[in-house]
């Protein structure tokens, strides 16, 4: 059963009641008597299974694609890059 909040227009207070899809809603506060809203939260949300798209889903020739193409670009930055200067002889 999914929980739904309320909140009362006079005292301010916000409170969950746990009802059934077909329960009317509460219209009026159990500590007043003043009229009550529903307010919109957020779902709950739970995710089932070992993992990710990465994990679960992605094929093999698509994962191996990728590992050959990242060596490479990084050799190629290596070649590109200017060598280190050396270091000024201090004289003694």
């Amino acid at each position: 059963m999914p929980l739904y909040d309320y909140r009362c227009d006079h005292c301010d207070r916000v409170f969950e009641v746990r009802q059934k899809f077909i329960d009317p809603p509460i219209t009026v506060c159990d500590l007043c008597g003043h009229k009550v809203e529903r307010l919109l939260s957020a779902p709950a949300l739970q995710f089932k299974g070992s993992g990710w798209y990465i994990t679960d889903y992605a094929r093999s020739g698509k994962s191996d694609a990728k590992k050959e193409t990242q060596p490479a670009a990084k050799s190629e930055a290596k070649a590109d890059a200017k060598p280190a200067s050396p270091s000024p002889k201090k004289d003694d």
